[in-house]
């Protein structure tokens, strides 16, 4: 009996307003996925960002229960004294564990909060947050390799130098990461073996930290 299996694709910080009303009639395949199939709004986290929403989504526990509220954190009631939330400070398990668990497979690509990478039954590319490619951001570490072979010779993490008044390079990037995430994506999805994938794109957040003075965003 064959298995259902279930894709995630995943838009940091796309604005629900921007993509199902201003930019609808601009992007057929995301309009196309709304009328065969079924959509809605969905509450988001308090803080609603990167860090911790992913990660209450993937595990079902809000920001109070996994102790997480922004990228950085308190370790005590000082401003000073703060700690990087990455993988190692979740406690429950994601759905790719728990998966994983019961013998599924995954293929896991992007997601917020996943480095350093834990095991699972599949692949998984951590995200952006990632400190560098010299750092290992793959499980299992061998398909760094294939990342690059697949992605042109380079599969990019992130925008490098992003706080920057190079609207053109950021632009240029973005738009060669994202191409390369989603080729990476689809031939994953055609030669690992999955039942769960996922993906998220880190586009989002460069376009609203750079967009409003370039005139990409209104």
């Amino acid at each position: 009996m064959n298995k259902e299996k279930v894709v995630i694709i995943g838009l940091d910080c796309a604005a629900p307003w921007l993509v199902f009303d201003l930019f609808k009639a601009d992007l057929p395949n995301l309009s196309r996925l709304m009328q065969e199939g079924i959509y809605g709004d969905l509450k988001s986290t308090h803080p609603p960002i990167t860090v911790p929403a992913w990660m209450a989504m993937m595990t079902g526990k809000d920001t109070g229960e996994l102790g997480i509220y922004g990228f950085r954190n308190r370790k005590s009631y000082s401003y000073e004294d703060l700690w990087i939330a990455n993988s190692n400070a979740i406690k429950f398990p994601t759905i790719w564990e728990t998966l994983s668990g019961t013998g599924y497979s995954n293929v896991i690509l992007g997601v917020p909060q996943t480095y350093p990478p834990k095991p699972l039954n599949g692949v998984l590319v951590c995200s952006f947050l990632t400190p560098s490619k010299e750092s290992t951001y793959t499980y299992p570490p061998e398909i760094a390799n294939e990342l690059d072979e697949i992605a042109d010779g380079n599969y990019i993490i992130d925008v490098e130098n992003f706080r920057t008044e190079e609207k053109d390079r950021i632009l240029e990037t973005i738009t060669v990461m994202t191409k390369r995430r989603f080729k990476v994506f689809r031939e994953f999805l055609q030669k690992k073996p999955w039942d769960f994938a996922m993906m998220v794109d880190p586009v989002g957040p460069h376009l609203h930290h750079h967009g409003k003075n370039r005139g990409i965003l209104p």
